[in-house]
């Protein structure tokens, strides 16, 4: 079986790799594609086409995106909206066009709306205004998830979607403003005992409620969703309702978030908060009861998580690597 998987060099494409790769290794017939960024543009129709046309895989996984924290979000909402687009129409739509019938794309939570009971169940999609400061990016990631959904319709392929909680793990990204909460609490921490500061602030009040999901627990949640055989997968969605919830189904406040992440690194300063830089949602949890009921649980501690990717964060070069 040959498996693309769209997106290898980034966190949760790498760790999907990593499994599949070491399922070949174990005798399972796996053909593993890859190409990085400089090898196949994947905002290039003409790109993805050739590509598509020329290794003909039997299953692509899209974990390829444009991501990054609220700053990010706030300061290229244009990057965010229209490369995530164009890779997603590129990728489903040329992987249809060369006979693909089964793929898995990866979203995230962001899809759903600001004001939402919780958890967060998938029945919530589209039910309400997005929050502001991720809208571009959550409303590729729903396109991503109706075009799934329209080309089984239409065509009766196997196209799955996932979408993750907050992800974190080896292969983050630590840049000072681009990154996600959690590593750049890391990063921040980290150069903050370096340097012998007294004090820490973070953006917000510190309330907002967020969960997080390590990168290996959603690789093993993918390849789970994707090998379910097509009965149960459907017995578990619906026919315009595709998508299945990936989560830790527990959650911490940012503040709480800052002080695990201080004791893992060693920081014994202050923490203060900064009133004046955006909560974002107050509280994003996800119902993962779908999940669960098919057989499937995260296993990694968030303490436990984080320890491993502040190791893997030194090991790395600490606060010298993705700037």
């Amino acid at each position: 079986m040959r498996v693309y998987v769209a997106g290898h060099r980034g966190m949760v494409g790498g760790a999907i790799l990593r499994r599949l790769q070491a399922r070949a290794a174990a005798g399972e017939p796996l053909e593993l594609i890859t190409r990085t960024s400089s090898e196949l543009d994947l905002t290039s129709q003409p790109a993805v086409r050739e590509f598509m046309q020329s290794e003909k895989p039997d299953v692509v996984i899209l974990a390829a995106a444009k991501v990054g924290g609220i700053h990010a979000n706030n300061t290229y909402p244009a990057e965010f909206i229209y490369e995530n687009l164009m890779i997603e129409c590129n990728v489903i739509h040329q992987a249809f066009a060369a006979g693909v019938t089964r793929l898995l794309q990866l979203g995230s939570s962001c899809i759903y709306p600001k004001a939402v009971p919780q958890p967060m169940r998938e029945d919530a999609l589209l039910t309400g205004t997005l929050e502001p400061t991720n809208e571009p990016y959550a409303i590729a990631k729903i396109a991503g998830i109706k075009l799934c959904e329209s080309y089984n319709r239409q065509y009766g392929v196997d196209y799955r979607s996932v979408m993750p909680t907050n992800l974190y793990g080896p292969g983050d990204n630590f840049h000072p403003e681009n990154s996600h909460v959690l590593p750049a609490l890391i990063r921040r921490f980290h150069e903050a005992r370096e340097a012998g500061l007294e004090e820490v602030v973070i953006w917000g009040s510190g309330k907002p409620m967020r969960e997080f999901l390590h990168v290996d627990d959603m690789a093993e949640a993918s390849l789970f969703v994707l090998d379910l055989d097509r009965d149960t997968y459907a017995a578990n969605t619906q026919p315009m309702l595709s998508h299945i919830n990936v989560g830790s189904g527990t959650d911490i406040s940012i503040l709480d978030l800052a002080r695990l992440v201080a004791k893992v690194t060693g920081y014994q300063g202050r923490i203060s908060n900064d009133p004046s830089k955006p909560d974002g949602t107050m509280k994003k949890l996800m119902d993962v009861s779908r999940l669960a009921d098919m057989g499937w649980r995260a296993q990694i501690g968030l303490e436990a998580g984080v320890a491993g990717t502040y190791d893997w964060f030194l090991a790395q070069g600490g606060e010298d690597i993705r700037l």
